[in-house]
């Protein structure tokens, strides 16, 4: 039964990683790796396109199409170098698909239908400084004698906590009952790992701290899954709006301002400035105690950026007046 399901998978992969490529040379196409055999004495065709299939130990598992066996393999060598990297894309792309779909459970028993990527969102920014003054014991708010000496990011600019597909119920779409389980009790660190590509992982590590407690893991089971695209897309929106945050004469105020008290009106005035008229009125602050927690920025539909969806977004509510932007360190 196992071999069998690891046949499927191998299949699956491979399937939605095939790659056409016309050949350089005339090789034979042989039954098997070890070129023993040749039924009907296949020789690549210069002039046509062929399916490939895989790559594996120098050679490629191509897909010939009315022949038996259909499927052949040929040396490397048959085809240009450029195509290996290609299809070690594709594959890269496959196994994403693999991981992002083993949580859903089975068509008959889905319960949101996801047919397309979420146009109503909340882009949650953290204030991380505010986060770790109760949650100290946290992977992300450890302070070592070296960190009291530089400066981090983290301690100077809201951080990514999330991006939260609309309205607050569309959570947990098509998951198995075991990972919401798992998600509700925060046993973060045992969901399955999400394939990300290098760079969006080295991206989000940068701008959200808590995924040194798989805080990344619960955002998609709970957010993600309902977004429209796999894990590495859905981040990879969620990292580029943030960047735009970055970027903008909010961010510089927000860093200017650090230490001192600030309110959702002057923050909603900074947001109209930098991305336009009527984008503060989609911008909400969220507190504690005082301390300035949370931006949550509704998300509207909108093809030019963070600006056009801010503008397009839901009108928010003053739920925080003021707040104080706490510096990074423990109040006493």
């Amino acid at each position: 039964m196992i071999k069998n399901i690891f046949l499927f998978v191998l299949l699956t992969v491979s399937v939605l990683a095939r790659h056409e490529a016309v050949p350089v040379k005339s090789c034979h196409a042989f039954n098997n790796m070890k070129h023993t055999k040749n039924s009907h004495h296949i020789v690549l065709d210069l002039n046509h396109k062929y399916t490939i299939l895989d790559h594996h130990k120098g050679q490629y598992l191509l897909l010939l199409k009315g022949e038996q066996p259909a499927q052949r393999w040929v040396d490397e060598s048959c085809f240009e170098e450029k195509e290996k990297q290609v299809l070690k894309i594709k594959k890269q792309d496959s196994y994403v698909h693999k991981i992002d779909t083993e949580y859903l459970t089975t068509p008959d028993k889905r319960e949101h239908n996801i047919s397309e990527i979420s146009k109503n969102n909340i882009l949650v920014l953290s204030w991380h400084n505010s986060f770790c003054e109760t949650n100290r014991n946290k992977k992300e708010c450890r302070r070592d004698l070296f960190s009291l000496f530089r400066s981090k990011h983290r301690e100077n600019n809201f951080v990514l906590h999330g991006l939260w597909p609309q309205p607050k119920n569309k959570i947990y779409c098509n998951l198995d009952r075991k990972y919401i389980t798992m998600d509700k009790y925060r046993h973060w660190n045992k969901l399955p790992d999400l394939l990300l590509r290098p760079d969006t992982r080295s991206k989000l590590e940068k701008i959200m701290p808590g995924m040194v407690s798989s805080l990344h893991k619960h955002e998609w089971i709970k957010h993600g899954t309902c977004f429209g695209l796999n894990a590495d897309k859905y981040f990879s929106e969620a990292l580029s709006l943030t960047q735009e945050f970055y970027d903008s004469d909010v961010s510089k105020y927000i860093s200017n301002n650090i230490g001192k008290r600030v309110s959702i009106d002057k923050i909603r005035i900074e947001f109209d400035k930098s991305f336009g008229e009527g984008t503060g009125k989609s911008v909400e602050l969220r507190c504690r105690d005082g301390l300035i927690t949370e931006l949550w920025l509704h998300l509207g539909e909108g093809k030019d950026g963070l600006g056009s969806k801010l503008k397009n977004g839901k009108q928010s509510k003053k739920t925080c007046q003021r707040g104080i932007l706490d510096r990074a360190g423990y109040v006493e």
